[in-house]
């Protein structure tokens, strides 16, 4: 399981990578992982305003459909369009062109309530 130290984790398995006021988000490895091979990826709309811990959009898999949570609130300032056509990017690079939004950050302070790469790979095993 890859988890990059770097970047920041939730519980429900999303990851926030910060810089400055801006936050990329996307899904774990271990999340694609669990998920199987993702074939559609329904996102929000830039402009759109995300809530701490709310949905934000879904992934669809041969296996399942798994909600995504916000790991942060803020105002969506970006979406990575290339996965409507190609969804298997998530399963392929979760951390490099498998990214999802880049949120605008309203609340600095929910940062804090983030895993580190440590505590997320203690909770869920890995490497």
């Amino acid at each position: 399981m890859n988890v990059p130290d770097q970047l920041r984790y939730s519980e429900e398995h999303e990851w926030a990578k910060t810089d400055g006021n801006q936050v990329t988000i996307g899904i774990t490895d271990f999340a694609q992982g669990e998920l199987g091979d993702i074939v559609f990826v329904e996102l929000p709309e830039v402009g759109d305003v995300i809530q701490f811990g709310d949905p934000f959009g879904s992934v669809e898999s041969v296996k399942t459909v798994s909600e995504l949570y916000a790991p942060v609130s803020g105002k969506v300032v970006e979406v990575n369009s290339a996965l409507v056509d190609a969804p298997e990017k998530v399963n392929e690079s979760p951390y490099g062109d498998g990214w999802m939004i880049v949120v605008e950050l309203s609340e600095p302070s929910e940062l804090e309530e983030l895993w580190s790469a440590e505590k997320y790979i203690a909770t869920y095993g890995g490497e």
